[in-house]
């Protein structure tokens, strides 16, 4: 199986006046929290410094810019959802923006992401909602709020075949007794 990396713009695609990944994700070079603009932000037109911006910022690719698969409605500026590939590969993580936390609720969104969910259940693959920093895993049968998922802990699944019967999350080396 032949994994697909992003790194240019899908055809006919650019962030235009969306500025919203300067509001959902976090940016550790600039102390930026998340949730909160870049204090770099001209909001609605771009990153004022742009040609020195942080290395995180430079490699950053949102899934609706370089993913075609991903219709015109999941333009971030529109749906107030920044999609991005979790640090496994193996997850895709629905970014709102804390000023519209439900936004990912709304039929066009909740709908897609149940479908994501059920095809990612048989591959192991997960499906979270991140508003601010709490987080929820969206499985086809269930939601899970897991609330903030420190950076020194992971998220283990309790399964029932390839069904999502639990969520806990833990400290790296709770996890590797675990294992």
């Amino acid at each position: 199986m032949t994994v697909q990396v992003f790194t240019e713009p899908a055809k006919g695609r650019s962030c235009g006046g969306c500025t919203m990944c300067c509001k959902v994700l976090g940016i550790t070079e600039l102390q930026k929290p998340v949730g909160k603009w870049c204090p770099h932000c001209d909001i609605g037109k771009g990153c004022k410094i742009y040609e020195t911006r942080p290395q995180e910022c430079r490699t950053f690719h949102c899934a609706w810019l370089v993913d075609d698969r991903f219709s015109d409605i999941w333009k971030p500026d529109r749906s107030k959802i920044v999609i991005t590939t979790g640090q496994n590969g193996n997850s895709v993580e629905f970014r709102c923006d804390p000023g519209s936390p439900t936004a990912w609720r709304a039929k066009e969104y909740h709908d897609e992401i149940m479908r994501m969910a059920k095809a990612a259940e048989p591959h192991d693959g997960s499906i979270y909602v991140i508003v601010g920093n709490k987080n929820t895993l969206v499985t086809p049968t269930a939601e899970f709020p897991l609330g903030e998922v420190p950076e020194d802990h992971v998220i283990v699944k309790e399964m029932s075949g390839n069904r999502v019967t639990g969520v806990k999350v833990v400290t790296r080396a709770e996890w590797q007794k675990l294992k």
